[in-house]
């Protein structure tokens, strides 16, 4: 078992360069299996939902290949299976991507039930009703369900909440079904619009990408091609984050600033100072910072996953802060690791309570999730004393040598195997 130490006290900043986007890489490895022709990627992080993707690739008959330079190749000639393994399905969430890659040119899907971080609910029905709406037949057991249709049809079809998941499900699926499918209250992720522009680069036929509506006229053949997927939005926010908790001054380079719109407005709200460059953004703490409000949002407005680290920032800040997450308003395991620190925060009703400005202390903390691993590390970064953060692999997840990325920021961050057996840290969120 990992566990991330961390002490505090080394000036943190610098220039660090932000990897391809987990959300993108993930759906773009999805929609190379809809090709008739191998696809390289370009960009793609090395982190543990991806292994788990190249799994069940390789379990169906996927050629999967990475090179040192971090492109990877997917080859989809060789699929000789669509059943899908339940366990690895249940590894993480997006395993339903394969829905809509392979339906369509097979006909048949089996899959297990989504898994990955579990913030109490994360429905899958839109999926369900795009898929129906195209002609889908589902059958649900106890540990997966089947989805069978023979001839994929286009359709119009109004998602009753915006998800960028569906959006990209729906938009692989459609993408060689037979005639036009419409997406209303699409999501408008940059993640949905990167998957797009693959996919017409395949040769598909995809307009509106980044609106609400998007239209896609079915094609009957999709080729290879060469693509690079966008830097990761999120990550990049999380270090202009970490620089106002530690009053630091960090630059990301090779993002897009357009993706950061939200999370570089609210940071100027509370007081930073943040500079944009054509594919860069420092970030920095040069006067008083100031309490705010957070209402979580689909894109354009702030991400649900930058409210975890805003969230350990805020405790640094004098006066009430209120985070509240209408996306997953049950996304604050993070709080009573926090508290363990030393925060005063208070959750009720899907609204977090910062009472900040108190001095947190380092501590063993475990991370549930993600982005509540993030969390916790900028937290560390300004306790006092050492802090050791468990549910190492939760983070690996999404971040590629996360130690090494922050110690590239001058901190003293280093990553740890234990002995320990995982049951000494199940009282942690008591």
């Amino acid at each position: 078992m990992k566990q991330i130490v961390v002490n505090p006290g080394s000036p943190f900043g610098g220039a660090v360069s932000v990897p391809g986007s987990k959300n993108s890489s993930l759906a773009l490895m999805a929609a190379a299996c809809l090709s008739d022709e191998p696809v390289l990627l370009r960009g793609i992080p090395k982190i543990t939902d991806l292994d788990v993707f190249s799994r069940i690739g390789e379990d169906i008959g996927l050629i999967i290949y990475r090179d040192e330079d971090n492109a990877v190749l997917i080859d989809p000639r060789g699929i000789r299976s669509t059943v899908v393994d339940p366990a690895r399905a249940s590894a993480f969430r997006t395993a339903y991507y394969f829905i809509g890659a392979l339906l369509a040119k097979h006909g048949k899907v089996s899959m297990g039930y989504p898994g990955g971080d579990d913030f109490v609910s994360r429905p899958i029905d839109q999926h369900i009703k795009a898929m129906m709406a195209m002609g889908a037949k589902f059958v649900f057991h106890t540990d997966y369900y089947e989805v069978e249709c023979a001839n994929l049809r286009g359709a119009d079809i109004y998602f009753d909440t915006i998800s960028s998941g569906a959006t990209i499900n729906a938009m692989l699926a459609a993408a060689r079904a037979t005639g036009r499918t419409t997406l209303r209250q699409a999501a408008r992720d940059p993640e949905v619009v990167d998957t797009a522009q693959l996919l017409i680069k395949m040769g598909a036929k995809i307009r509106g990408a980044g609106s609400d509506t998007i239209t896609i006229e079915g094609v009957g053949h999709l080729r290879g091609c060469t693509y690079t997927a966008i830097p990761d939005r999120l990550i990049a926010g999380a270090f202009l984050i970490a620089a106002g908790a530690t009053k630091g001054i960090v630059t990301v380079n090779d993002v897009i600033p357009e993706h950061l719109g939200s999370c570089m407005a609210k940071l100027r709200e509370i007081g930073m100072e943040v500079e944009e460059g054509d594919q860069s953004v420092t970030a920095y703490a040069a006067g008083r910072l100031r309490p705010t409000r957070v209402r979580t949002a689909m894109y354009p407005g702030f991400p649900t996953d930058l409210q975890q680290p805003l969230t350990a920032l805020l405790t640094r800040i004098p006066g009430t802060s209120l985070v509240a997450d209408r996306i997953y308003p049950k996304r604050y395991q993070h709080v009573p690791q926090l508290n363990r620190m030393g925060a005063r925060i208070d959750v009720r009703s899907g609204v977090a309570r910062i009472k900040g400005g108190t001095p947190l202390r380092g501590t063993l903390v475990h991370a549930s999730d993600v982005r509540a691993g993030i969390c916790l590390l900028v937290a560390a970064l300004t306790a006092e004393g050492t802090t050791s953060i468990a549910g190492v692999r939760h983070i690996e997840r999404g971040y590629e040598n996360i130690a090494a990325s922050f110690r590239a920021l001058g901190a003293d961050v280093t990553m740890r195997d234990t002995a320990d057996a995982f049951g000494s840290y199940t009282s942690l969120g008591s």
